[in-house]
Formats: structure tokens, sequence, C-alpha cells
């Protein structure tokens, strides 16, 4: 296995990744749901500063786990599996932007609301909410492509990883069956976003399982370019 300060970096971007998404997330005191509901705007008021800063966390966990794929597809650039590698992580990070944009809907939307409903009747947050049920439509449509074109991405960036044995098998089936499960959760259930929870937390898992195999043994370089 090939183990150099390009892997490591690599590595602990995986890492870095994976905590800031699952973490960002399960630290929030108040999640809003697929669409906003009047009781959100008061309970995020109530906590709204450490809300925010943890909003902060979990969105830029997207990008981390952006910049650990990017970082992934330059270190195998000698390597033939680039070939299949390198459109599986440009469709994945496609979809990590897309899911990165959508949150970000709901972080505005939520401390905005919060300020701006503070202390009203329950009939303006109700108008409020109403306000924004439109939008949000929309934007559960972006959430829905972001799913899929991560789970596409990682469907085959996983080929490429399991066929230059780039690296272990386990965690290249790991990255099949997951974005075999967020293709399949999001397009036959589209209406039921939450369903996509347990696969959320596991790609956090998977991510931080790649960035410790990465670091811990490197990454085989597999066939190169030009060899027979």
């Amino acid at each position: 296995m090939k183990q150099n300060y390009s892997t490591r970096i690599t590595g602990w971007l995986f890492i870095a990744g994976a905590l800031m998404l699952s973490g960002g997330w399960l630290l929030l005191p108040v999640h809003i749901g697929t669409f906003f509901k009047p009781d959100d705007f008061a309970a995020v008021h109530a906590h709204l500063h450490w809300w925010i800063w943890l909003y902060r966390v979990y969105i830029f966990g997207f990008l981390v786990t952006v910049m650990a794929f990017v970082a992934l597809a330059a270190v195998l650039t000698d390597s033939e599996a680039r070939v299949v590698a390198w459109p599986g992580i440009t469709v994945a990070v496609v979809g990590l932007a897309v899911g990165c944009l959508a949150s970000a809907f709901y972080y505005h939307h939520g401390a905005w609301g919060a300020l701006q409903t503070a202390g009203q009747p329950l009939e303006k947050l109700r108008e409020h909410v109403e306000a924004l049920r439109l939008d949000t439509e929309y934007i559960t449509c972006l959430v829905r492509f972001g799913r899929v074109f991560l789970g596409l991405g990682l469907v085959v960036l996983a080929a490429g990883l399991i066929k230059w044995r780039i690296l272990p098998a386990a965690v290249g089936t790991g990255a099949v069956i997951l974005g075999l499960a967020a293709m399949v959760l999001t397009m036959a259930f589209p209406d039921n976003l939450e369903f996509y929870a347990p696969v959320f937390h596991l790609n956090s898992l998977w991510l931080l399982v790649t960035g410790l195999v990465i670091l811990r043994s490197g990454l085989r370089p597999g066939t190169q370019s030009g060899d027979h």
C-alpha cells in the first residue's frame, strides 16, 4: 500500500468531513423536518447562536467532504483507476454541492424566521410557514437530486476502487450498498425524505472508516498508465 503525505491529507479530510457532517447534525438542538412548522422558530430562537454555529459546522461538512473526494481523485492521477473513479467522484461532488445548497435554505430560513417571528402570535407563525411552502417544495427537489447524485457517484467510484484494488474490498462494497440505498430510498419514497436518515449517518461512518483506512494503510496505486 502506498502511504505518503498526500494520502495522509486525504485520510484526514475524509475523517474531518465525517465528523462535521454527522457531529454537526446530531448536536443541533433543533432539527427541522422536510417542511417548517410554526413551533420550529421559537425552538430555534431559544438556542439561536448554538443552532447557527452547529448548522454552519454541518454545512461546511459537505464542503470538506467535497475536498476529500477531490483529494482522492488527485492521488489517483497516475492510476488507471481514474477512468472510473474520476467520473464517480465528479457526480458525488455535484450531489454534495446540491445537498449543501439545499441545507443552506433551511439554515437561512430557520435563523431568519426565528428572528422575524419572535414574540408573534400563532396565526402569524402559520402565515410565515405557509409563505415558505412553495420555496420549500422546490428545495425538496434539490434534496432528492443531491442524494441520488451522491448515491450514483459512490457506486461508480466504488467500481474503480474495487476493480483496481485501491482500498480494501469492504470499503468499496460499503460504498456500493450505501449508494444503491440512497438512490432506491429517495426515488421509491420521494415524499418521505426522513427515510434517508440512516443512510446519511452510515455515509458519515463510511467516510470515517475510509479516512482511517487511508491513514493506516495508504492506497494501492493500482495499474499505472502505460503498465502492461
